[in-house]
Parts: structure tokens; sequence; C-alpha cells
């Protein structure tokens, strides 16, 4: 009888605190948490399961210092109440400002047995959907997404059924943005996630996870339940999209994974259908793929890769070799460029081709790139230190790592720390890099340009970009990429756009450097046109740094 009226109370309590518009927090008289109300759960993103048994502590902000709290606690031991401004911190890590009340429930004799909180919060039904909604489409963004996945994957266990995890990739959606500009790919993906919300059943979910990146979280009883859906998919979308008085055709690889066939967790359930989804890609695009077990076997091997380049890091299994840049009139060597290699204990030599994709795609590229900076500059003040004759290094910069906003202050620290002057390093980038968010982009090369560092593009010629850009950018050198090069004897389409780019380029006071030179016919060719400097097999391979530096004193008599 005492536990069904305790039942009851209890029930009744979440029926009051549910009544309450604002959100609510009750703890016990040492703080722990055990109530909280469906408002408190809508506008922080925290679900009942995951406070109960915490402290308030997890939503602090850091905004206010210890005085704060001090003062906080005293007046509600001393008044039993407290009212003020905090601001608190929700799940997804955003910063939210309300107006708090905080009363003690005292027994008979004075204890405090629970503290209720009551907090005021301006628009939160406003707010909560610009926290958790994409704002160019209106759907549930990554972390909303990820919270109704999870909320999925526990309705399911109870009915022994199955959640379908769909990521939805458009095929070569950069050629809308780069042909047609931004605003038209806009309008299309809002139009696209249209579609999508179209094929979905009451009890889905569909999201923009960012970018041309969509998913959906179905549950489903069989497979071919997701089969239905992609198929739907694939069908709607490929219909002509009319944006802004153009006709547009664009297709889409869908990649799939099961709960609980695949993964038990989101974030694994997640990863797995991006896997599946760069498969079906692969494969043509505008089909699907579920994951699959020889999938699983190279998920697998990538995360073992990761983990093996956080490894490499942490113990200095990474070094530097360098390719001489040669004067093609006088073969003295006037440059180099700083290549990363990786001599692992357990796997032996690592090829940049196998890690550099996966150090792009995991976020790791920027503490490469910022190593490879360090150790570039310090081995070119080294080599100065001991007298050899000062030449510029060139560092290539991965696009992850140029946009990321502390670049400059990289760039900066690695030229201090080993007290390079400026005009010892230069930065390679691609063509690519240039596109996009260009205001940001000119800046940063503005910055570079005014620290004292060259700029060069590397492998002109093979991107799509426009050329106007070599006039707008305040870039100092163009490399010719080798595939011109190569082909230019036997070739002639390749030897007029290899002359084109090295009369441009003098027309543009732009220094030319020529990669791939391999044969007495490259090099003739090269010094008839007028390229100054020439960087290939001819004259050297990459070499490591001790190698270089012989090379530096004794000239490149024995060419490698």
């Amino acid at each position: 009888m005492t536990v069904i009226l305790q039942n009851t109370q209890d029930n009744l309590v979440d029926i009051i605190l549910n009544t309450v518009d604002d959100p609510m927090l009750v703890t016990d008289g040492k703080g722990v948490i055990v109530r909280i109300n469906r408002a408190f759960e809508d506008c922080f993103g925290w679900r009942a399961e995951e406070v109960i048994g915490q402290t308030p502590a997890l939503l602090n902000s850091q905004r206010h210092d210890e005085f704060f709290f001090a003062n906080l606690w005293t007046a509600l031991s001393t008044d039993g109440f407290w009212e003020g401004h905090i601001w608190n911190r929700a799940k997804s890590g955003d910063e939210i400002a309300t107006h708090c009340r905080i009363k003690a429930q005292l027994d008979e004799d004075g204890t405090v047995l629970y503290y209720v909180s009551r907090m005021k919060v301006a628009a939160i039904e406003t707010d909560a959907i610009v926290r958790n909604h994409d704002q160019l489409t209106g759907l549930p963004d990554r972390h909303l997404f990820k919270d109704r996945l999870e909320q999925a994957m526990i309705a399911v266990r109870r009915v022994h059924k199955s959640v379908a995890l769909l990521q939805i990739g458009i095929d070569h959606f950069s050629t809308v943005n780069d042909g047609l500009g931004y605003d038209i790919g806009d309008a299309l993906l809002r139009q696209v996630s249209e579609r999508l919300h179209a094929c979905m059943r009451g009890s889905d979910t569909v999201a923009r996870l960012g970018g041309d990146l969509f998913a959906m979280a179905l549950q489903v009883a069989s497979i071919d339940d997701g089969v239905i859906v992609a198929e739907k998919v694939l069908r709607s979308v490929q219909k002509t999209f009319h944006v802004n008085a153009k006709s547009l055709n664009v297709t889409v690889s869908i990649g799939i994974s099961l709960y609980p066939k695949d993964a038990d967790c989101a974030n694994d359930l997640m990863k797995l259908a991006d896997t599946a989804m760069h498969h079906a890609k692969k494969q043509g695009g505008n089909n699907f793929k579920f994951f699959a077990e020889d999938m699983n076997i190279k998920a697998k091997k990538r995360l073992e890769m990761e983990n093996a380049i956080r490894q490499g890091l942490k113990h200095n299994e990474f070094i530097l070799y360098y390719q001489p840049k040669v004067c093609a009139d006088t073969e003295q060597i006037v440059g180099a460029e700083a290549l990363i290699r990786w001599q692992s204990p357990e796997r032996g030599f690592i090829s940049p081709v196998d890690f550099i994709p996966i150090a792009e795609e995991t976020g790791l590229i920027g503490e490469i790139g910022n190593w490879v900076l360090q150790e570039a500059t310090r081995q070119n003040k080294f080599w100065q230190d001991q007298g050899l004759r000062p030449i510029r290094i060139a560092v290539n910069v991965a696009a992850p790592q140029f946009k990321a906003p502390d670049f400059i202050d990289h760039v900066r620290d690695a030229l201090a720390r080993n007290a390079l002057g400026p005009e010892w390093l230069e930065l390679e980038i691609v063509e690519s890099m240039l596109m996009g968010d260009t205001d940001m982009t000119v800046e940063k090369l503005h910055q570079i340009r005014e620290i004292g560092c060259h700029l060069s593009i590397d492998d002109f010629g093979t991107g799509y970009s426009s050329l106007s850009y070599l006039t707008r950018f305040p870039i100092t050198t163009l490399k010719i990429d080798r595939a011109f090069i190569k082909d230019l004897e036997n070739d002639k389409t390749m030897a007029e756009i290899s002359r084109a780019i090295i009369g441009m380029s003098q027309g543009l006071e732009l220094e030319v450097v020529a990669e791939g030179a391999e044969t007495d016919a490259h090099i003739r060719f090269l010094k008839e046109n007028g390229c100054q400097t020439v960087q290939g097999f001819y004259y050297s391979r990459p070499v490591p740094a001790d190698e270089f530096a012989q090379l530096l004193k004794m000239g490149l008599s024995a060419k490698a």
C-alpha cells in the first residue's frame, strides 16, 4: 500500500511539473537532481535519464565565477530563496540566458528536503528551433537528428524491430555551386529537403547533416522497408528541379546501416551509413548500398589507420624529405619542397597516399600540417646556421588546415619559434582552395603575404577555377602540374598548355615551377620556353634532410 501511494505521489509530481511551460529542475537537499520537466528537456536538450543523479554543475556555462555561486548558496542557506540572472549551458554546448528562481523546501525540523528551480527563458520555442534546426532548410540539424536516432533505437528495443539509417548525398553537388553559384545551390538544397520530407512516414525523421548531406532514421520491421524508402527517394530526386528559371537534374547516393545488426550506438551507425554512401558514389551514384561485411573490414582498417596516425604523431614517427627545385640555366638548387614520410615501427613505410586522405577526413590533417610547418622551418634555419646557402622551402597546405581559424597564428609561431625569416618559407595551396569563401580566402592570403611568406598554386592547370583569381589573389608562384610535363614530348596539346602557362606567368610577373621533369627533352623544352625553375627526378628524388644538405654543399653533379 505504501509503494502504491508513493508511486501515485510521484506521478502527481510529474504531472504538475509538466503542466509548467518553463524549464524546472528539482534536486534533493544535497544538490542531486531528482526531477526535471519536459520544458527542461526541450530547452536544454537533456533527457531525464541523462540528468537524474547528476548535479546542476552540468549546466555550468563557465560564465560565472566562484563568488557568484558562493553568494547564491549563502542566500539559499539564510533565506531559503535565490533569484537572479544566470547563463546555463545546454547539451549542445549553447549558452542560454535564464532568469532563475530557486526555493528550498524544508521539513518540520527545518532540514532541506528539496531545491526547486524554475527558469524563465525568452522565446524558448523560437530559440529551440534555431538551435536544433538547420537554418537553410528548416530540417532538424545533426545534433537533433542524433538525439532522434537514439530515441528511435530505444523505442525499437521494446518491440524487437530495427532502425534503418539512410545517409543521402547529392551526386556532384559541387558542380552546381561552382557552375551556377551558391544561391542556386542553396535553393536546390531547400527543394531536395522538401522532397525528402515528402518521402518519410509519420514515425520517421529526416535531417540535414550539413552541406549536401541529408539523413533519414526509419523504424522498420524488415530490411525491405528501408529498400522501399530508398527507392522512393531515388525516384523523387530524379524528377527535374526548377530553380530560379533554371531546370536542374541531379541524383543522390544513399548509404544504409541497420540497428542493431551493424552497430549498437548512434555514432557508429552514422559512420557506417557514411561509408556505405561513399561506396554507392564510387559505383556511379544514383543508387543505394547497405553497409556490408567487406565495407566493415575496410572501415575497421580505416579506424586502425586513424589510431596509428595519432600514435605516429605522439611518438615522432613522421619525417620530412626534401626535393630540390633547380634553376634550369645554372643547375643550382634554389629551393625545395618539403614532403612528409611515415616510417611506422609496426607497419613499415606508409605512403602519404594512404594516410593523408584519412588524416583530412578525421581532422588530424591540421595537427600533421602544423608539425610540418614547425619541422620545415626548424630544418631550414638549422641549415642556415650551418653556413649553407639560404633557400626557400615550400610546404603543402591542406584545405582543412588553411580554413582553420588559427592557421595564420601557426605560420607566425613556426617562424618565430625557429627564428626563420619569412622570405625563406613558401606555402603551396591547390586551385580548389581559392574557391568558396572568397572573402576569408583573400584575407588569409594577404595576411600570409604581409608576414613576408611566398604563395604558390600547386598542380596549376588541373582545376576548374577561373583564371581571374591570378589577378585577385596575391600569388607569387605557379607550379605546372606534372601531367603536362610528362606528355609534352608526344602530345602537342600538353606542350602548348605548358608553353601558355609559362608565357602567362611571365606576363603576370609570377615565378613558374615545372614539376615532374624526368628527361633531357623535358629540360630542353622548359629552358627554351623560359621556365625558371624545375623540380623532378631528372635532378633528384625527394631525399632525407642529411642527403639534401650534401646536395646543397656539393651541388647536383651526381644526379639521383
